[in-house]
């Protein structure tokens, strides 16, 4: 079987596909990751084959971006699906994405929400598709709404035909309960255990409480949202624990340090990180949520953008964290104080039942079938009768 992964340029978008890849190559099959030319690191470091698209024009994302800042959060969301991932991306990478499917002939196209190119090609083609969750249901019913006009103008009937087709997911049904049924022919699986590193002991001799703090690997570029460090710092300053906060690559400068029981560092190895960690403070990515429920460990979510808000409320809800900030529209892209920031982390390490309701999280995702079950629900939308090829798009 030949199955093509498709992602957008994002860690959080293909970060989720990778497992779901390395299950079919175990089984296997041969696999092509195809996306904008950032993700050849990714596919390097994964030993996948791996054929580069373009990305759209500086100047056309350029002017979306810049209008990200000025308007609502509801209007912002909508800007970023509807014209950078169902319409710049899908111009920039559709020539390629229809190369690779006519020269290649994959038997399966295996994609996540965001990217539709490899979508438009598997229908003109009328080769199956499958689609991996990045993030929760609420974000996936999001993504589906606000691209819907843009992606039926590549090809009409394109969200009806997605929203028809396998939906793989990592969540635990019962962070993902609260916006309605599942979307049709869910599959949930387990994460693999990720591959856990020696991690420094930047503080010997201290055993108290260690808090990781982490805002993604993209917060320090983004100017509405960088702020958060100097909030999380102030927040821990005076905290009697230890402090692990990564920046991530990029961003400018460095943070400083509020003590010496502050370490500041770019990247660490997160696995090693979470089996030693009493809490998270996050700004509530998909990715760094269901890391640390999968561990067992409680979380203080201040949301900055994207699905987090859904994300953070969710934690909240379950009860395995607290959510702390609210958006203010029109203005910065989070409101928060480090007063309330240090509130939220005293409360979710002094009070027992966080960690037992992320433990509890933790339990179910354990008991869910392996990621190697994946590849019998490709295999068959494989195997099924597909519609005939739909006509070429402009």
């Amino acid at each position: 079987m030949r199955v093509l992964v498709a992602a957008t340029g994002g860690a959080g978008h293909v970060t989720p596909l990778l497992p779901v890849a390395a299950a079919c190559r175990r089984a296997g099959h041969d696999v092509t990751l195809v996306g904008p030319p950032g993700l050849e690191a990714v596919a390097r470091r994964e030993g996948l084959p791996f054929v580069p698209g373009a990305v759209p024009d500086d100047a056309e994302l350029g002017a979306v971006w810049a209008r990200v800042p000025t308007v609502s959060f509801a209007e912002a969301e909508r800007l970023v699906i509807g014209q950078v991932f169902a319409t710049l991306d899908v111009r920039a990478m559709l020539p390629v994405m229809r190369e690779v499917v006519r020269a290649w002939r994959p038997d399966v196209v295996v994609r996540e929400p965001a990217e539709f190119a490899s979508a438009v090609a598997a229908e003109e083609a009328g080769v199956p598709h499958v689609q991996v969750a990045v993030g929760l249901v609420a974000a996936h019913r999001q993504i589906t709404a606000m691209a819907a006009d843009a992606a039926d103008a590549w090809l009409p009937g394109l969200t009806e035909r997605i929203a028809a087709t396998p939906y793989l997911t990592f969540f635990p049904a019962s962070l993902d309960s609260g916006h309605g049924s599942d979307p049709p022919r869910t599959h949930r699986f387990r994460p693999p255990p990720a591959v856990s590193e020696v991690l420094p002991d930047h503080w010997p001799g201290d055993d108290r409480p260690l808090v990781y703090v982490t805002f993604g690997s993209v917060t320090a570029n983004v100017p509405t949202a960088a702020p958060i460090y100097d909030v999380a710092l102030a927040a821990v300053a005076d905290l009697p624990v230890r402090v692990l906060l990564t920046t991530g690559h990029g961003g400018g400068d460095p943070p400083v340090p509020s003590g010496p029981h502050v370490h500041v560092a770019p990247w660490v190895p997160q696995a090693d990180v979470l089996a030693r960690a009493s809490a998270v403070v996050c700004h509530g990515g998909s990715g760094t949520v269901l890391g640390a429920l999968a561990a067992g460990v409680p979380l203080v979510v201040t949301p900055l953008f994207a699905d987090q808000p859904v994300n953070a409320d969710r934690v909240a809800v379950v009860g395995a964290g607290v959510r702390v900030g609210l958006r203010v529209e029109g203005g910065p892209t989070a409101a928060v104080e480090p007063s309330d920031l240090r509130e939220a982390v005293e409360r979710v390490l002094s009070e027992p039942a966080f960690a037992v309701a992320a433990r509890r999280l933790a339990d179910e995702i354990a008991t869910l079938p392996p990621v190697d079950g994946a590849v019998e629900v490709i295999a068959s939308a494989a195997r099924a009768p597909t519609a005939a090829p739909a006509p070429p798009s402009g």
